[in-house]
């Protein structure tokens, strides 16, 4: 009875946090952190009583297997819920302490299932305990009910959680319920808002355990505060999707861009490769009976590949061995620790063996145990440790050279090419990452041998500090086997550190050249993605040729094909074509059109121009502008093109992607293999896998954040949405086929696949068009009577309908459908719906004014009187949830944040490559960034170049935010002529300023 006061105490203490922190509901850590806060004193009260326990389990046998009976009877009645066998199996739980808990908690479902089996509980002579364990069992409301591993004497204190987790178990609450509030994210929490983790909070624990702590390395390498590692730890372990913390959990991640939170990813996933590979390597080593303590612990102590190449190669199936292990077989190593620890009893003529194999002189012997020292010392941590810190000091250099055979083996070409790096020597804390990759690629090709210089400087060093510090024999050592000692360290550089200090760095300046070029290819790609579209225009797509003509496609407003056909201007028949081309634009009152930038682009681009300054096309104000055709001609011939246009040849389907690509550039470019759209630098020598991810992540980036209307989108772009895929997009497609559009996006709970994580994946990022919807409904209603299972003309809410359900559900015809939600055309994810609803309330607006200059007006007038950040206290939210909420409910009907992006230029003449004088002034695009420069399009046939030292912070624009000081595809720049090289068709711009 003495700890009913603290158990009081603590119950008191966790009935008045419930309120203050209820979202610990939703969190598996709060039951972490109760189950802390009583772990310093449940156990001391409980150990006397379960060393007792034992005594009647033996004297009683015969009542385990009634109660193993009873248990077996309780889990069937609760349909797969785990029931706990108590230890001490004499204790019977009595009718009335059952019926006491089920008023106290009539919210577990469980609880009433086990009454009900229990209709004659089994009696035995600790009945009368049951009483004094009353006040236990009614804090551990559930605590009978967890796996057998867990301790019976140990009952948790944390009624709240324990509720929580009956809560969070109902998986039908969890899908189809309604979407709870907007918690607050408080400092108790670990994964809240910005704040540093607590010292007591729960450390994450990986599948594969290592020496180190993942948040901590995460955190060194990625130069981001522990928490805000820890939470994307978290975050990414729930399989939740870039675009979606992006936008919806902003605060876990103190803002990160999408492309820092790529580069965490990507880390992260690296570190977990190598500590797989860690265990994997143990496993295998210890197979082959070669696992040491020593060996065990510099395995784990490894954080990068190539730390565990240089500890495992001597371990590898089917290696001859290394110096130090054949020394070892010959018995030698007790010699090498003899000299380290106690040299003065060391005394090397006993080992020889005259015919013995290595053993044989006194230099054998010598050398042996030189080489069993020199991998100690390689082998050694905190011995690399210094040497890698002595690196950082020193001056390290890159050289490269041509080869000796590559004057007699390569092509010419190929070796001019690298004319820049034949004799090529620079700092590695100052060498580009396009000069990394250009010298990989010509010693790939075998042109260039490299070569990493580290100064003698570091080597002095290491020998001194080994000597004098980490390697220092513990006594006296004779002048001989000193000499060992100084030959061991000399060789153990020279033949093990310094070609694995070579690996290292030649490893991290590629890897770090290879993510600097995904991310620009990344970055490319999503300018490119999110080119303003043109829409409402009538198109001729034009895929340029000679020999087989050029290509033409016309398409209407809504992407239509209204006509192809072939024509072949350059053939001497230009006239005649002219007079095709033009009947075909006053057909269908075109006056854009739209040339591909491959073959022939540039006699195109002038033929058309010549007949618009000769107003031949009169009475159209006819424009061109050319669009790059990159990997169109791989998409014409893919099984989507031919399922999307069957039957039409595949060079018509090259100028119908042309021409689509200025109507909509995002929807048709999603439909090519992101590496084949040709925005990128060296995408062919570094990692396809990590190309491949980074890419499709920002085509899945650019793609949630525009949205796209789920009734009329194509399933090509809607299997990029965030949470969905190719099987799920299909699914969608399906069901909107059979049953009509989606009047809400909570019918995407009906299609098969699609669960509540890709549902609170996808939600957010998917439109409804409330006029489309409002349009459908009125002509259906009309012609054919009310829609079934759709309300129509009362406001959001719930209505009882006739709609036939299946046959695992009621056998009832009466099922509840909710009706339009105007929400559902905005960027408001479902979970915040009822705060939107609030925050609506408190401006005195309805759904109904969703996107008018009205509800912009108030909105603004709201947050000038009261603060954003008061505001989001009194409805309880986060700050960027509530700013999203407020973005959601001023921006118009059918918004497209790609407006503000810039659009094609559309041109009426054409400029030659003569033409241009040095310091003209011109205005072009950017057709491509690269580490060493931006290529600019000025209309002359053949894109310029500014050198990056060209680019600088001043002449970038103030209004946009930059990452870095690229520019990116289809901005548009003003530059001045510095450098005109005809022969070699080279122009060398500098930039003025972005317009």
């Amino acid at each position: 009875m003495a700890s009913l006061p603290r158990r009081a105490k603590a119950k008191v203490q966790t009935a008045v946090s419930k309120d203050e922190f209820s979202f610990f509901s939703e969190l598996s850590s709060a039951s972490e952190e109760d189950d802390k806060e009583d772990s310093a004193w449940e156990p001391q009260k409980k150990v006397p009583r379960s060393l007792k326990r034992p005594v009647p389990k033996e004297s009683k046998p015969r009542k385990a297997p009634r109660v193993k009976k009873n248990t077996r009877q309780m889990s069937d009645g609760l349909e797969g819920v785990t029931v706990k066998e108590e230890l001490d199996d004499s204790v019977a739980i009595d009718d009335g302490v059952l019926e006491d808990r089920k008023n106290k908690l009539d919210t577990v479902q469980t609880l009433k299932t086990v009454k009900r089996k229990q209709k004659n509980p089994t009696q035995s002579p600790s009945s009368q305990r049951t009483k004094k364990l009353k006040v236990d069992e009614e804090t551990n409301k559930a605590s009978n009910f967890k796996s057998e591993n867990d301790s019976a004497e140990i009952p948790s204190t944390s009624t709240m959680w324990e509720v929580a987790c009956k809560k969070e178990g109902d998986e039908d609450n969890y899908t189809y319920g309604q979407f709870p509030l907007k918690k607050i994210k408080t400092e108790t929490c670990p994964q809240g808002q910005p704040v540093r983790l607590l010292p007591n909070s729960k450390s994450i624990v990986e599948d594969v355990e290592m020496n180190w702590d993942i948040v901590q390395v995460l955190s060194e390498r990625t130069n981001l505060e522990p928490w805000i590692c820890a939470n994307i730890i978290r975050l990414f372990n729930d399989d939740n999707t870039i675009p979606f913390i992006i936008r919806y959990r902003k605060e876990l991640i103190n803002n990160l861009d999408a492309d820092s939170l790529r580069e965490v990813q990507q880390t992260l996933e690296e570190l977990r490769t190598v500590a797989k590979k860690v265990h994997s390597t143990i496993q295998k080593i210890k197979k082959e009976g070669k696992m040491t303590e020593c060996l065990l612990k510099a395995l784990l102590n490894c954080k990068t590949f190539e730390e565990l190449e240089h500890v495992s190669t001597p371990y590898k199936t089917g290696s001859k061995g290394t110096k130090a292990q054949r020394a070892r077989q010959l018995g030698l190593e007790g010699a090498a620790r003899t000299l380290l620890e106690n040299p003065g009893e060391l005394n090397l003529l006993s080992y020889i063996q005259p015919n013995a194999k290595g053993l044989s002189t006194l230099k054998d012997i010598e050398t042996g145990v030189q080489h069993i020292l020199a991998d100690m010392i390689a082998k050694d941590r905190d011995t690399l440790d210094f040497v890698r810190k002595s690196c950082q000091n020193a001056l390290i250099c890159i050289q490269s050279s041509l080869t000796k055979t590559s004057f007699k083996k390569a092509n010419e070409k190929d070796v001019d090419k690298f004319i820049l790096y034949q004799n090529f020597s620079c700092n590695i804390s100052s060498i580009q990452h396009h000069q990394v990759l250009a010298i990989n690629r010509g010693e790939n090709l075998k042109i260039l041998t490299v070569k990493v210089n580290i100064p003698d400087r570091v080597k002095d060093q290491f020998c001194r500090w080994c000597i004098q510090n980490r390697w220092r024999p513990r006594s006296f050592a004779r002048p001989e086997l000193m000499e060992i000692l100084q030959n061991s360290l000399n060789d153990s550089f020279k033949r093990l550190i310094y070609p694995l200090l070579c690996r290292e760095l030649r490893a991290k300046l590629t890897s770090d050249a290879e993510k600097e070029s995904v991310m620009m290819f990344g970055r490319n790609l999503r300018q490119l993605l999110l080119t303003s579209p043109v829409p409402g225009r009538i198109l001729m797509g034009v895929d340029p040729g000679y020999k087989h003509g050029c290509k033409l496609a016309i398409i209407s407003p809504t992407s239509q094909i209204l006509h192809t056909d072939v024509v072949y201007l350059h053939c001497g028949q230009g006239f005649r074509e002219a007079e095709k081309i033009k009947r075909l634009l006053l057909k269908f009152n075109c006056s854009t059109v739209v040339i591909g930038n491959g073959t022939a682009c540039r006699e195109t681009e002038a033929y058309f121009a010549d007949l618009i300054m000769k107003n031949y096309f009169a009475p159209l104000d006819v424009v061109y502008c050319i669009v790059s055709e990159a990997g169109a001609s791989i998409y014409s011939v893919s099984p989507e093109a031919n399922k999307e246009m069957p039957g039409l040849d595949p060079n018509l389907r090259s100028a119908v992607s042309i021409a689509r690509r200025v109507q909509d550039p995002l929807a048709e470019l999603v439909k090519i293999e992101p590496k084949h759209i040709g925005v990128g630098m060296y995408q062919h020598d570094v990692s396809q896998t990590l190309l491949k991810a980074t890419l499709d992540s920002v085509v899945e980036e650019c793609v949630s954040f525009v949205g796209v209307d789920i009734n009329i989108c194509s399933e090509v772009l809607l299997r990029h949405i965030a949470g969905l895929n190719a099987n799920r997009a299909k699914n969608i497609i399906e069901w909107r086929e059979e049953n009509g559009p989606f009047i809400n996006r909570e019918q995407l709970k009906k299609v098969k696949g699609l669960g509540p994580k890709s549902f609170q994946q996808c939600a957010g990022f998917i439109r409804i068009n409330q006029d489309y919807i409002r349009t459908f409904c009125s002509q259906h209603s009309e012609s054919a009577g009310p829609i079934q299972g759709v309300a129509v003309t009362a406001p959001a809410g719930v209505e009882v309908t006739n709609e036939k359900q299946g046959k695992k559900k009621s056998k009832t015809a009466v099922t509840a459908v909710l009706k339009p939600n105007p929400l559902d055309q905005t960027c408001i994810h479902p979970e915040s719906y009822d705060i939107a609803k609030r925050f609506l309330s408190f401006i005195g607006e309805t759904l109904c004014e969703i996107g008018k200059p009205e509800m912009q007006q108030k909105i603004n007038l709201f947050l000038q009187k009261d603060g954003i950040k008061k505001i989001a206290e009194r409805l309880q939210t986060a700050v960027p949830t509530l700013q999203i909420i407020i973005d959601g409910l001023s921006q118009p009907e059918s918004f497209d944040f790609r407006t503000d992006f810039d659009k094609p230029d559309f041109k009426r003449s054409i400029v030659c490559l003569e033409d241009l004088q040095v310091g003209t002034v011109l205005t072009g695009r950017v057709e491509n960034a690269t580490l060493f420069g931006i290529f600019v399009d000025i209309g002359v046939g053949k894109a310029g170049l500014i050198p990056i030292r060209n680019v600088t912070q001043a002449k970038l624009s103030k209004t946009k935010k930059r990452r870095s000081l690229q520019l990116g595809p289809g901005e548009k720049v003003e530059v001045q002529v510095l450098n005109i090289d005809v022969p070699r068709s080279r122009i060398t711009l500098d930039l003025i300023r972005v317009l």
